[in-house]
């Protein structure tokens, strides 16, 4: 089973595909979404303006509507956007880690650092993926499908995620998420975010075929994993909101 698949399957049925672009379509919802990064990098969520963003890309407005409904829809695609280059990236420079769920924390850790690079932006993503409502599902599922496959590439499974490891692997997106929120909003350190994405990532072992969960190993007893700690809550962490529905799962 493909990456591909797998993380299909770990985020359930899809709604059927729009007609693909033509190769004059996807240049100009390149430029968009390069203006919309563009934008959010200067000055975050409140500085994606759609007249701008349409003016910046030599569209009309009318057309930008067409491609994003709404600021929102925008946003989220740019995440998207920023998570396939991402991925792509990992795929070049693959984790070092002899581990699985070592190479999970240090993938997401160099993701994270990546975002660290352009904080404005990353909020403004966050904020958008906060604020989606249904209309912006088809949307944030892809970022969910984008962020399983980078986790499960870095796991690097012969075969296919067990039920098991797909719950760890949902588990481990929630805090990433939640972890990012945190630091943005200036609650938690880079290093008490690396904390927290070691600790969820012991997770893989445990849930590995033939693992033996010990006292205290087991999904739900380790610190800020299980039932009712929520993500963000691990060491080094505060009690906060989650972000909108199938936001990074």
């Amino acid at each position: 089973m493909t990456t591909e698949s797998k993380a299909a399957r770990a985020a359930g049925p899809t709604l059927p595909s729009s007609p693909p672009l033509t190769e004059r379509q996807e240049a100009r919802r390149r430029r968009i979404l390069h203006t919309s990064a563009k934008l959010a990098g200067r000055g975050g969520f409140d500085a994606v303006q759609m007249r701008e963003v349409a003016e910046s890309s030599g569209v009309a407005l009318g057309t930008l509507y067409r491609y994003f409904p709404s600021k929102v829809h925008l946003l989220v695609a740019t995440m998207q956007d920023q998570l396939q280059h991402m991925h792509e990236t990992l795929r070049k420079r693959p984790p070092t880690e002899e581990d699985p769920g070592a190479r999970v924390a240090q993938t997401l850790m160099r993701a994270f650092r990546a975002l660290q690079r352009e904080p404005h932006l990353a909020d403004a993503m966050v904020r958008a993926l906060t604020f989606a409502d249904r209309s912006v599902s088809p949307e944030v599922d892809t970022v969910s499908r984008l962020t399983t496959a980078i986790i499960l590439d870095a796991m690097g499974l012969e075969g296919p995620a067990t039920p098991e490891q797909l719950s760890a692997v949902r588990v481990i997106e929630h805090t990433w998420h939640s972890a990012l929120i945190t630091w943005l909003s200036g609650r938690a350190s880079i290093a008490q975010v690396k904390i927290d994405i070691e600790t969820v990532c012991r997770l893989i072992e445990v849930t590995a075929p033939g693992a033996e969960a010990g006292p205290g190993t087991g999904p739900g007893t380790g610190p800020g994993t299980g039932p009712g700690t929520g993500p963000g809550t691990g060491p080094g962490t505060e009690k906060q909101g989650k972000p909108g529905a199938g936001a990074m799962r």
